[in-house]
C-alpha cells in the first residue's frame, strides 16, 4: 500500500472521482444527448439510469478495488479466476481507448480556447460550420493541441495520487462550477433563455424511442466512468475507515448536478438564437455556441474564451483518472518505475488517438472507414460505439454479476461495512444487493442487446 500511495481522507477519494466523473460527458456530450432525444423526456431516464443501474455498480467497482488494492485486471484475478480477469483487462482497454479519442476532443476545446480567447476567432462573417470541419481536419494544429493535452495529463498523473490527482482535482473541481454557475446567471438574462429552459425541464414522453433507453444508459456510463476500470482503480487507493456508500451517493450527485447545470448553461444560450436547434449533434458547442458568443459584442470573447476553459477543466479532471487506470495495471502488473510509466503510457495513447485525429476528414481512409448501421462510419465514430456505447456497459453487466453471485464470502457486503458499520442488516444493504443482483445486471444486459441492434444492423425493437 505504501508503494502505490493513496487517497490522504474520504474528501480526496470524493474530489478524484467526481473529477473523473465530471468531463466532456457532462458539459460536450450530455446537452447534445438532451438534445437529440427530445428533451426533458431524456433527462429523465437519464436520471433513473444513473440512481437504479449506475450507483450500485459503481459501489461494486469501488469494493472491488479498495479489497485488492490492485488494477482491475489484477483485482478479478485475485478475487476471481483468470476468466474473471479478462472483465478487467477490457476495462483498461476500454480506458485507454476512451483517453485516445478524449484526448482529441479535449485538444479541440483546448485549441478553441485559445483561438477565441487570443486569435480573434468570434469575428462577423465567419461560418462556423465550416471553420469546425476546417479545424478538426486541420492535423498540424490538432497534433499540438492533442499533445499539450496529454502532456498536461501526464505531468498531474506523474505526481501521483495525493501530490498529483488528489492536489489537482481539489482545484479544478471548485473552480468548474464557479464558472459554470457564472455562465448559467449570464445566459438566463437573454432573450428566449425561458423557452430554453422549458425544452430542458419539461418533458415530451412521446419522443422516446429504443434509441434513447440505451444513448441514457451509455451517457450515464460514460460519464461516471463505469465499466472503464477507473473506480476500481481509485478505489484501491481508499482507505477502509472510509464508507464508500456515503462516498458513491455523493459522486453520484455531483456528476449529476454538474450536467444538469450543464443544460441549464447551454439550452438558454441556444434559445437565445432562434436559428440554432438544439439537436445540432455534437457540434453543438463547437458550431452553434460561438456563433452565439460572437452575437455578444465586446463580452462575447471573454466568455467564449471562459466557457471553453471551462471544457478544459472538465476534460482534464476526467483525462486524469483515465491514464491512471493503465499506469496502474502496468505498475501494479510488472513493478515498474510510476514516472516512467507515465510518459511511456501516455505516449502509447496518444498515438493511439492519432487514426481518431485524422477521422474527422483529414484521412479519407480514417473518414469512411467502416459501414455498419445501414451508413459510413468514421473510425471515431467505430471507436466511440465500441468502446463507450457497448464496452462499458457490457463491463458494468459482468461487474454486477461478479459482485452480486460469484464474490466468495459476501466479499461485497463485507466492503459496504467497512466505515459504516451500521449498514449490516438494514434495508439499505437489501436494496443495494437487489439491485447489484437483479435490476442492474438484467436492464443492462436488456439495453445492451438492443443497442447492439440498434447501432449495428440499424434495427429498432420499438
Amino acid at each position: 500500500m505504501a508503494s502505490r500511495g493513496g487517497f490522504s481522507n474520504r474528501l480526496g477519494f470524493i474530489a478524484a472521482a467526481a473529477g473523473s466523473a465530471v468531463g466532456l460527458g457532462n458539459i460536450w456530450k450530455f446537452p447534445y444527448e438532451v438534445g437529440e432525444n427530445g428533451g426533458a423526456a431524456f433527462l429523465v431516464i437519464y436520471l433513473a439510469c444513473a440512481f437504479l443501474i449506475c450507483l450500485p455498480i459503481m459501489l461494486a467497482e469501488t469494493a472491488i478495488g479498495r479489497n485488492t488494492r490492485l488494477n482491475p485486471f489484477g483485482a478479478f484475478n485475485k478475487i476471481g479466476n483468470r476468466r474473471w480477469g479478462l472483465v478487467g483487462l477490457m476495462g483498461v482497454l476500454s480506458g485507454i481507448m476512451i483517453l485516445s479519442f478524449y484526448n482529441v476532443v479535449a485538444g479541440w476545446a483546448f485549441g478553441y480556447f485559445i483561438q477565441i480567447g487570443f486569435g480573434g476567432l468570434l469575428s462577423e462573417g465567419v461560418n462556423y460550420g465550416e471553420y469546425f470541419g476546417g479545424f478538426v481536419s486541420d492535423i498540424t494544429d490538432n497534433l499540438l493541441y492533442s499533445i499539450g493535452f496529454m502532456v498536461l495529463t501526464a505531468l498531474i498523473v506523474a505526481g501521483g495520487v495525493q501530490k498529483g490527482i488528489e492536489r489537482w482535482t481539489k482545484i479544478l473541481m471548485p473552480l468548474l462550477v464557479i464558472m459554470i454557475v457564472g455562465l448559467i446567471s449570464y445566459g438566463l438574462t437573454l432573450d428566449g433563455a425561458m423557452d430554453g429552459l422549458s425544452f430542458y425541464l419539461v418533458p415530451d414522453f412521446s419522443e422516446i424511442t429504443a434509441n434513447t433507453f440505451y444513448t441514457a444508459l451509455a451517457q450515464a456510463f460514460f460519464s461516471l466512468s463505469l465499466g472503464m476500470g477507473a473506480l476500481i482503480t481509485y478505489g484501491s487507493y481508499v482507505g477502509k475507515d472510509d464508507s464508500i456508500v456515503g462516498a458513491a451517493a455523493l459522486i453520484t450527485v455531483a456528476d449529476i448536478s454538474i450536467a444538469f447545470l450543464a443544460g441549464l448553461m447551454i439550452f438558454p444560450l441556444v434559445f437565445s438564437q432562434p436559428s440554432i436547434e438544439a439537436n445540432a449533434g455534437p457540434g453543438l458547442v463547437f458550431v452553434a455556441l460561438p456563433g452565439i458568443f460572437e452575437t455578444m459584442g465586446s463580452i462575447g470573447p471573454f466568455i467564449g474564451a471562459s466557457f471553453f476553459l471551462l471544457l478544459c477543466f472538465a476534460a482534464l479532471t476526467s483525462t486524469v483518472s483515465l491514464l491512471e487506470v493503465p499506469v496502474a495495471f502496468v505498475t501494479d502488473q510488472f513493478k515498474t518505475n510510476r514516472k516512467k510509466t507515465v510518459y511511456l503510457v501516455a505516449t502509447f495513447i496518444f498515438f493511439v488517438g492519432l487514426p481518431t485525429m485524422l477521422s474527422q476528414g483529414a484521412s479519407d481512409f480514417f473518414t469512411n472507414f467502416v459501414y455498419y448501421g445501414g451508413e459510413d462510419k468514421d473510425f471515431f465514430t467505430l471507436i466511440e460505439n465500441v468502446f463507450s456505447d457497448l464496452a462499458l456497459p457490457l463491463g458494468g453487466f459482468f461487474i454486477a454479476i461478479f459482485a452480486g453471485w460469484s464474490w466468495k464470502n459476501k466479499g461485497f457486503q463485507k466492503e459496504l461495512y467497512f466505515g459504516n458499520a451500521a449498514l449490516e442488516g438494514t434495508f439499505l444493504e437489501k436494496m443495494i444487493m437487489f439491485m447489484v443482483r437483479f435490476v442492474s445486471p438484467f436492464v443492462v444486459g436488456a439495453i445492451f442487446i438492443i443497442s447492439v441492434l440498434q447501432i449495428f444492423f440499424n434495427i429498432s425493437l420499438f
